[in-house]
């Protein structure tokens, strides 16, 4: 069962961050299912889906307007490997690692998301 998705999000705007949620939801409770002859839309409310009590680590931005900051990435990595590496001391078992992005605009350079996803048995 996974139990743990950290998520880590580089942006180039100073909000490079790890987003780790300290509340379970349950996807059922905000899940419909569409059939030909019930097509309900679902009423699911926005505010309750929100998670409110989350963890949130602060991350170096790669690049400034001179160009790309190597001590930043150092950095990070620094903060990303004791974060992994503190959650597998607690028995949390990396069980995959998956990235993403969306795509971005001219004023916003869009957001790069790599997610490290746990296990704990």
């Amino acid at each position: 069962m996974i139990t743990s998705v950290e998520s880590i999000v580089p942006s180039g705007l100073g909000r490079s961050r790890i987003i780790s949620a300290n509340e379970d939801k349950d996807y059922k409770e905000y899940t419909t299912s569409r059939t030909e002859d019930d097509n309900t839309r679902n009423k699911s409310d926005r505010d309750e889906i929100r998670v409110r009590d989350f963890d949130e680590t602060k991350l170096l931005n790669f690049y400034n307007i001179a160009g790309i900051r190597f001590q930043n990435i150092a950095a990070n990595d620094a903060i990303i490997s004791s974060k992994i590496n503190t959650m597998i001391e607690e028995g949390w078992e990396l069980a995959f690692v998956t990235s993403a992005v969306e795509s971005s605009t001219d004023k916003d350079p869009g957001i790069f998301i790599t997610r490290y996803i746990f296990k704990k048995k």
